[in-house]
């Protein structure tokens, strides 16, 4: 059984323990300032909020980006066997206190790189922590963001977001005589039924990554049973492969719902953009992905699984807002995020450190060895 006394493990013990639910992420923030500098990387929280180290290295520079905050709800934290239970025990303590844990060993040791290891806020909520990052310019050439991928998979794509609010509304009318008047609730509907058709010719329909998808997330409409609906609303969410960025969608969710409104001048049609966010693919043949593969390998004995995700993540902000090499890595069962029943395998935990350790060591040579061959 793995003791608590081991550094890394209390280390993360300690982050669970500590509870940060989206928008009080302070008191965690300064312990993890502190850890960092104790670990001998220069720590500071930012304007933000982050929880920012960095060590003196320089070429190439590596941004190593977890997440703080957790969702609410408090949980006990309890170790059972090599088990450590508690709120963010999955999502995503474990990754951001391996990141950490790796870049105080790297600092040690000499890592002629430079490492910049960021504790983010808002992850949970609006993204706060990674947009003033992007906003602010951080710059790097290689960036890994730290979420429960599963301890042998390296997570290189997630696809894009469009989440719309669209409304129609009509003139209302007595139930008893239907065709008299439009049916908000129908005729948006029949809207969206349009727009379920939107594809484009990059897509692979076999596939559920490479191809558009879409739900209908909520709808509100009608009244008294004896009125014709004279308003409906809904709200929907489509995700978008890497070959269809969200202003390309969002010009042909236009197009729809102009071609919908000229068919039927008599309904107002509104559409607002709530949120969206820009696919991102890393190359998988890219320094990054094979010096993390090949630590995977090294550590577990067994090849690293490349996932592309159909969900979002804040590596989509990263990814379109420093155009650089990028992964999303850490251990631990993504089907346990947000669960009553959060927990992190200690040995994967421990191992997933390694594989950060001996990932980056590894991608540097093959950065180097690539100049080597651009210089010649």
């Amino acid at each position: 059984m793995l003791s608590s006394t081991d550094p890394q493990v209390n280390l993360l013990r300690r982050m669970v323990e500590l509870y940060s639910p989206t928008g009080q992420e302070s008191e965690i923030a300064r312990f993890i300032v502190q850890e960092m500098q104790s670990l001998g990387l220069h720590s500071r929280i930012d304007e933000a909020g982050n929880a920012i180290g960095e060590s003196g290295g320089g070429d190439p520079v590596i941004l190593l980006c977890g997440h703080m905050d957790t969702v609410p709800g408090r949980l006990p934290v309890r170790m059972n066997g090599n088990k450590l239970y508690g709120r963010g025990a999955v999502d995503a303590k474990p990754a951001l206190a391996a990141i950490i844990s790796a870049a105080g060993i790297l600092a040690t040791d000499g890592f002629p790189g430079k490492l910049i290891v960021v504790g983010a806020v808002d992850e949970e909520g609006k993204s706060r922590g990674v947009k003033s990052l992007v906003e602010r310019s951080v710059r790097a050439d290689y960036a890994i963001f730290g979420e429960p991928s599963g301890l042998e998979n390296i997570t290189i794509a997630y696809k894009g977001s469009c989440h719309l609010r669209l409304k129609c509304r009509t003139k209302t009318g007595h139930s008893s005589a239907p065709w008299l008047s439009r049916n908000a609730v129908e005729e948006t509907l029949d809207l969206w039924r349009e727009l379920q058709k939107i594809h484009f010719p990059e897509e692979n329909p076999e596939s559920k990554f490479y191809s558009v998808t879409s739900a209908l997330t909520e709808i509100h409409g009608g009244g008294p049973s004896s009125t014709i609906p004279p308003l409906c609303e809904i709200h929907v969410d489509f995700r978008l492969p890497p070959a269809v960025p969200s202003k390309r969608m969002l010009k042909e969710v236009s197009k729809v719902t102009k071609a919908f409104h000229l068919s039927r001048p008599d309904i107002e049609v509104e559409v607002e953009v709530e949120d969206s966010c820009e696919p991102y693919e890393a190359d998988r043949n890219s320094v990054l992905v094979r010096g993390l593969s090949w630590a995977v390998r090294e550590v577990r004995g067994r090849p690293a699984t490349l996932l592309r995700k159909t969900g979002t993540g804040d590596m989509n902000l990263l990814g379109a807002g420093l155009g650089v090499p990028m992964v999303t890595y850490g251990a631990g069962d993504s089907k346990l995020d947000h669960t009553d029943n959060e927990c992190i395998d200690l040995e994967e935990y421990l191992d997933s450190v390694k594989i950060l350790e001996k990932g980056l060591v590894r991608m540097l040579e093959l950065h180097n060895r690539r100049r080597k061959r651009q210089a010649a």
